[in-house]
């Protein structure tokens, strides 16, 4: 199932581009070889909205511009929470054989992310979350996988207007079930 993805205007956004990767490709033709570049690109403004790209030219630059502009059509918001600048809940995304996990992190933890995916969750503006790469460890599978993961990602209000209940509720669940975890695993003392 596909999601409805809203069209983003990417005019009003300060978009800043990452290379997360350049490879060099050689085509052997007749009269000998043709090189060329691929670059895996991806912008973000930091406040939400990520996008990916890729260009290929015969010089780097111009494959870097090209990515640049793929990405920009390819731009989508991300639900990041106001506490702790992290995300919702735990996710999976996948794509091809890659696989990538996000868990929201506590205040102060930081990005532990390997390069591909940090590359997608610094441009998203994320500052605390842990992740692990599982699967295909190649940077394309990688970023779409991390793209995936983060279009999964739901909004607090969203699930309670469809369960019918207050937002508090549903954070609330959340907290109290991170509460009872810890207090079972303290031994006690004698």
């Amino acid at each position: 199932m596909k999601n409805l993805i809203e069209k983003i205007d990417v005019g009003s956004l300060e978009l800043k581009d990452q290379v997360v990767s350049i490879n060099r490709v050689t085509k052997v033709v007749k009269g000998g070889k043709n090189l060329s570049f691929s670059a895996l690109v991806v912008v973000g403004d930091g406040h939400g909205h990520v996008g990916y790209g890729m260009g290929k030219a015969r010089e780097v630059s111009s494959a870097i511009k090209k990515g640049v502009e793929a990405a920009k059509k390819n731009v989508v918001k991300v639900p990041i929470t106001e506490k702790g600048a992290t995300i919702p809940h735990t996710v999976t995304g996948h794509f091809g054989s890659g696989t990538v996990l996000l868990k929201p992190a506590s205040e102060g933890t930081g990005v532990i992310a390997g390069g591909p995916v940090r590359a997608v969750i610094t441009s998203a503006g994320i500052q605390n979350i842990l992740t692990k790469s599982l699967g295909s460890t190649t940077a394309h599978n990688v970023v779409k996988a991390t793209v995936d993961a983060l279009l999964r990602l739901k909004q607090p209000e969203r699930v309670a207007r469809l369960r019918g209940k207050a937002v508090a509720d549903i954070i609330g669940a959340e907290e109290k079930k991170a509460e009872a975890t810890p207090a079972a695993t303290v031994p006690a003392q004698a």
